[in-house]
């Protein structure tokens, strides 16, 4: 069983997608002993095993490009899961490819600013170019292109990704650009972030290991420069205006053990000929603020009860206990100890 998608079990497991899984390309790269150890070591970063699934899929990933049903296998393998439980995760989540992507992974923010704003026809011209719809591989191997619900950057819109590192205020004719780079092999730096890698690069990092060969290329994409201006735009103007947000306040007061309490519900005067339960029951309904607080607080008064179709508890509300008979409150069948 591959639990994959046009799989039977995929099919009924997840009800997400029944389209036929793609063979293997022949080029495709091989789980290897090492793959294995580094998913152990993921494992071992979790005190339940099976927590260490969605990286253990984007390590399959960083290998062989997407979730193969040998990746599955293995996931299967190691967690001790059956490939069905590991299937259902990978179709559920989009970062997890069904299908070989290509070097690069182009996402279009088709939500509605950037929709509105020009992300819907930058990805028709994206498509256009390329030959392919969202989730397809151009035929070079290059580019696969898919429309995102949204890149929780709005203050940036229309917003492009390459392999999740963003393009931000894009227009048709600049990520036209964008792409015809990324086919030709170079990678133009994000906007803001860590300079790109390629899919499967960014797949390692997001497993929990470094795509970078060393320690001085890790620093550099770290301390990457980036343009922040629309985010900081408010900030700017603030500074500008010399306007700033009033002071937190230096503590919160403390409120006493009986606030929004009548004093008489906790502390009884004694005074009122009254039992300690019905003077508490006289201030909560004195203090209701409206009729339903009223009314709800007469329900639990030991004199006021009558009036809202509820007897007096014997003893008033010190006492527990009730004198109506089992079987005639009303709403039940009337069948209580005793009855036929």
């Amino acid at each position: 069983m591959s639990a994959l998608p046009g799989s039977p079990e995929a099919a009924a497991t997840t009800g997400l997608d029944d389209s036929p899984v793609q063979p293997a390309p022949a080029d495709l790269p091989p789980l290897t002993d090492q793959t294995r150890l580094e998913a152990r070591e993921i494992i071992a970063r979790y005190p339940q095993a099976r927590s260490a699934l969605l990286p253990m899929l984007h390590l399959v990933q960083s290998y062989q490009g997407y979730v193969s049903p040998e990746g599955v296998a293995l996931c299967a393998e190691e967690l001790r899961l059956t490939k069905a439980e590991v299937g259902a995760v990978a179709t559920f989540y989009t970062m997890y490819k069904r299908r070989p992507t290509g070097r690069h992974l182009v996402s279009v923010c088709t939500n509605t600013l950037c929709s509105v704003l020009g992300g819907q026809r930058i990805m028709d011209a994206l498509s256009a170019d390329l030959g392919v719809h969202h989730d397809e591989t151009a035929a070079d191997g290059s580019i696969t292109l898919e429309h995102a619900e949204c890149l929780a950057a709005c203050d940036y819109a229309p917003v492009v990704t390459v392999d999740y590192e963003f393009y931000d205020q894009q227009d048709v004719a600049g990520a036209r650009e964008l792409v015809a780079a990324l086919r030709r092999g170079e990678k133009p730096l994000p906007t803001r972030g860590a300079p790109l890698t390629d899919f499967r690069g960014i797949s390692r990092q997001l497993a929990g290991f470094s795509q970078y060969g060393d320690a001085a290329a890790a620093r550099d994409a770290i301390d990457a420069p980036g343009a922040l201006e629309p985010t900081l735009a408010g900030l700017r103007l603030a500074v500008e205006r010399g306007e700033s947000a009033p002071a937190m306040p230096t503590g919160t007061p403390s409120e006493p053990a009986d606030a929004g309490e009548p004093r008489e519900t906790v502390r009884p005067s004694g005074r009122t000929g009254e039992t300690p339960g019905e003077e508490a029951a006289d201030a909560r309904v004195a203090a209701a603020d409206n009729p339903a607080e009223r009314a709800g607080a007469a329900q639990a008064h030991p004199d006021k009860g009558a009036e809202y179709g509820r007897g007096r508890p014997p003893g008033g509300l010190d006492q527990q206990g009730t004198d109506t008979p089992a079987g005639t409150e009303p709403g039940t069948s009337g069948q209580g100890p005793g009855k036929a």
